[in-house]
């Protein structure tokens, strides 16, 4: 079981009897939820079987030394497996909270192979990175020494802020541009509350600044700041702006008031938990109390999407697939806890156009699975007429990602992008044919895990050090 961060309770008079209770009360429960998450991680911990293949650690895009922490967990060393564990991931117990463990570490542990139940690997990580923030052994960011160099980051999710730890560490000066009002990227305004608690990222973001990070924030690049001015200011620029463009749904009626894009949708959930004034959630524009949803697509963000609108209290919620079960490309586990919370899944249905206007109904498509693609994923066909009307007040399109086009938007020609739009960039150095750019994360992979952009992040700082000591190296000669 993992360890949830400690309420905090504020208490404007202490000098009732009953109100001192109370307290003594809270502060009892803390302590023996405490011991108990303690044990629990222990428990957990020690049933790594230490195998001579750590799976799990292969099968973690950051290498993370799963075993070794594990071990050091299950003997009560937690300050030891912190160490362990934040040596490769910047952000453990980000990754603890979101990655899709049931498809990587969990997934590959070999207990689970052998169908005795996996060690819960994502728990215990969020467990011990949680206690090391609780016990101050997260130590601010400290350069060994200072350096002249500075780098720009544009975009200050995942990717970028873990550039930004390693470079700034080594003493680069790090300057972080982003167009939100906060820094983290859609960790902040893309993930629900529920599932990636905000005060865990902003901590980081925190801990960065006191290390002296610099941050540019409300600033949209190729708008409030062209791509030029920025890279003047620096030695070298790195790419971090994830994905944002969202695809598009086609068919009669698909402009219609009440079809709403999932970032927006999202986005709003999350700044009402801030405590931001939402305009389109008071409205009832991006609310879903009290309405019909229906959530179009299959991926982590639908499921981020279904769930966010249960807890905004929808008479009723219904994700379609255009594909079955086995096919989803978002964590099974989320499905299920979706499932488990009232959420009702249409496989093999697709859109084929809208009614009303404001939306009243998805004209759905059954479908079926036919011959396998070039992937080699069965391909959904509709079966010809089984359409049926789908009663909605409120429509999320969250079918997925892609990149802006940056050449365009940044007036910069030369930055060449693949047929996808990505980035063309190295995958090991994140070094595009631009002299001094770099480019890491979704930009590059296009849509992909969390995890994967901070590998990304911590990969090309070292790429971008290893730049800044050549220039160096040739400037002294």
């Amino acid at each position: 079981m993992a360890k949830q961060p400690m309420l905090k309770f504020v208490t404007v008079q202490r000098d009732m009897p009953e109100k001192r209770a109370a307290d003594d009360r809270r502060e009892d429960f803390h302590e023996i939820y405490a011991e108990f998450a303690d044990e629990k991680a222990k428990e957990q911990a020690s049933r790594c079987s230490q195998c001579g293949v750590p799976y799990c650690q292969s099968h973690c895009p950051l290498h993370n030394n799963i075993p070794d922490w594990l071990r050091l967990t299950a003997q009560g060393r937690l300050q030891e497996a912190y160490e362990v564990s934040q040596a490769t991931n910047t952000f453990p117990e980000i990754c603890g909270r979101i990655c899709p463990q049931d498809r990587l570490c969990e997934g590959n542990c070999v207990i689970e192979q052998s169908g005795h139940g996996t060690v819960t690997i994502g728990a215990v990580e969020k467990y011990i990175t949680d206690t090391a923030w609780e016990e101050g052994w997260v130590k601010p960011v400290t350069p060994k020494r200072e350096r002249v160099e500075s780098v720009g980051i544009i975009g200050a999710g995942p990717g970028g802020l873990a550039a930004a730890d390693v470079l700034r560490r080594e003493g680069v000066q790090v300057t972080v541009y982003d167009r939100y009002d906060r820094g983290g990227g859609l960790l902040t305004y893309g993930i629900p509350g529920f599932k990636l608690e905000k005060d865990v990222v902003l901590r980081r973001v925190q801990q960065l600044e006191q290390g002296g990070v610099e941050f540019v924030l409300n600033c949209d690049v190729g708008k409030d700041i062209e791509f030029e001015e920025i890279r003047n200011k620096h030695n070298v620029i790195l790419i971090a702006t994830g994905v944002y463009k969202s695809r598009d749904l086609q068919g009669p009626g698909a402009g219609a008031k009440g079809i709403v894009r999932a970032i927006d949708y999202l986005t709003a959930s999350n700044r009402l938990s801030f405590g931001d004034t939402v305009p389109e959630y008071d409205s009832g524009e991006l609310n879903a109390e009290g309405k019909q949803v229906v959530v179009i697509g299959g991926g982590d963000t639908a499921m981020d999407c279904v769930r966010t609108a249960i807890r905004q209290g929808a008479k009723s919620v219904k994700c379609l697939y255009r594909r079955d079960r086995d096919n989803m490309p978002g964590s099974q586990r989320e499905v299920q806890n979706a499932e488990e919370e009232g959420v009702i899944f249409e496989w093999l249905s697709a859109p084929k156009g809208f009614a009303g206007d404001p939306v009243s109904a998805v004209k759905v498509q059954k479908m079926r699975l036919g011959q396998p693609d070039a992937t080699g994923r069965q391909s959904p066909e509709p079966i010809e007429g089984a359409e049926v009307d789908e009663p909605a007040d409120l429509v999320i399109k969250a079918l997925g990602f892609e990149p802006e086009d940056l050449p365009t938007l940044w007036n910069q020609k030369e930055l060449e992008v693949t047929r996808w739009g990505t980035v063309k960039a190295e995958f090991t150095t994140g070094k595009t044919a631009m002299d001094g750019v770099f480019a890491v994360g979704d930009i590059v992979r296009g849509a992909s895990l969390v995890v994967w952009a901070i590998r990304d992040g911590r990969d090309s700082a070292e790429a971008i050090l290893d730049y800044l000591n050549a220039a160096q190296s040739v400037a002294a000669e």
